[in-house]
């Protein structure tokens, strides 16, 4: 894991190479993921069992199968150990608080003219959640994907996720149970994205499709965009701190781990002006990586993809991190509140010595579906607003007409748009 320091000649060259860490060559997979989209499009179900057998190595006997049924799911809810039972009904609970907080609200402003300007937040009809598989199951990702629409009174939500050689990890199940998922498929990558987007025999067509995936599923969802919503183009996970003489590097580098041990291609980054706070983190992490599971793919991310930069002072730290707009920044320091107003781009923040990421991943409450690769600069994390459409309310009275409809047919007519002056002007006249 590479030491930077701001003060080194081939700076800003290493610098510029961090700013880069989430971009995905989505050109190699594009034609392939296309021709996919192509023949869910024009095959549905039989395509889709195709692609099962090629890419999850199972036998799809019958259209049937391709669903996930719901007494599994909820067997898996019931054969829970008490304290896991508890532990996920529990992260149910704040994410759902959380959420509602979120909620916009229709409304009415009325004009002393009696125009009436408003707004109407509906909800869309159905939304379809992709939940990833492969090398680790994570029915997080379901609460937080699922818990959002619940909240926003979406009244059909549709799951796909992958189920390698036919199995399906049971908390996975267990969190669909309670979530009151009815209708989940066995559907993996860009197949299940084509899917959700197009509709097959099996699976209803959906107007937004949110979760996150691997480079197949990203470019799947980038392709279909403006057939369904998405939420956003989502790349490896990745985490940067921000740490001052006060933090602890035994939990600083424990921290970086926790993201690093995602993927080979996620980052963690930290950034600190105190080089021996740096030093200690740096052989604390090599310390902690002996003690991992999940070992080999995190020590590849923190040599590939993982660096501590020593800055001149803080203030450097902070825009150095601004320009990083990571997914996930844990603000560690002494009075970590002070520098809040300062960070301008980041997925989800945490605040001091007390607030690990996994936090946020879990049982906070806020969504972990963030942006990634500096994404954070013009996205949000997930959330309700993401299963919601505005409508705009116009009510014109006869005064407010005859207030205002002049200038609007000046407009009109300056545009060249001839039908939309008379439209008003045939008003004015009545």
């Amino acid at each position: 894991m590479l030491i930077l320091k701001t003060t080194d000649k081939n700076f800003d060259a290493q610098f510029a190479v961090l700013l880069k860490r989430g971009q995905m060559d989505m050109d190699h997979v594009s034609k392939i993921v296309s021709n996919i989209i192509a023949e869910i499009k024009v095959d549905g179900n039989n395509a889709l069992k195709n692609h099962i057998e090629k890419f999850d190595k199972w036998h799809v006997e019958n259209d049937k199968a391709l669903e996930v049924c719901t007494n599994a799911m909820q067997k898996a809810y019931e054969a829970l150990d008490d304290k896991l039972k508890d532990a996920l009904n529990l992260a149910y609970k704040r994410i759902y608080a959380y959420h509602e907080k979120l909620l916009p609200k229709s409304w009415l402003d009325f004009e002393d003219n009696g125009n009436v300007l408003g707004q109407k937040v509906t909800p869309i009809d159905r939304a379809g959640l992709y939940i990833p598989g492969g090398k680790a199951a994570y029915p997080s990702s379901l609460l937080m994907n699922a818990i959002p629409a619940i909240v926003a009174g979406v009244k059909e939500i549709v799951v796909c996720t992958p189920a390698p050689n036919n199995e399906l990890n049971p908390l996975l199940l267990a969190a669909m149970h309670l979530c009151g998922i009815k209708k989940a498929y066995k559907v993996g990558g860009a197949s299940a994205i084509a899917a959700m987007a197009y509709g097959t025999q099996s699976i209803p067509k959906v107007d937004v499709i949110t979760g996150p995936g691997n480079i197949f599923v990203a470019t799947a969802k980038k392709l279909v965009f403006g057939e369904v919503n998405i939420d956003m183009i989502a790349g490896p996970s990745e985490i940067g701190v921000l740490a001052d003489t006060s933090a602890d590097p035994h939990f600083l580098a424990i921290d970086l781990l926790s993201q690093a041990e995602h993927d080979e291609m996620a980052s963690a980054i930290l950034i600190t002006p105190s080089l021996d706070i740096a030093e200690k983190t740096k052989i604390s992490v090599y310390e902690w990586l002996e003690t991992l599971e999940r070992k080999a793919i995190a020590e590849v991310s923190i040599k590939e993809r993982g660096a501590i930069i020593v800055t001149r002072d803080m203030d450097e730290a902070v825009n150095l991190m601004n320009q990083i707009a990571p997914e996930h920044l844990e603000i560690v320091t002494s009075h970590p509140f002070d520098l809040l107003p300062k960070i301008r781009h980041a997925g989800a923040i945490f605040m001091g010595s007390y607030t690990p990421e996994p936090m946020g991943d879990y049982i906070a409450g806020p969504n972990h579906t963030l942006p990634t690769g500096g994404t954070a600069k013009f996205y949000s994390p997930l959330g309700v607003e993401n299963f919601l459409k505005r409508s705009s309310i116009i009510s014109m009275s006869k005064r407010g007409i005859e207030e205002i409809g002049e200038a609007c047919a000046l407009l009109a007519h300056t545009e060249g748009l001839g039908a939309h002056e008379a439209s008003v002007r045939e008003r004015l006249k009545a």
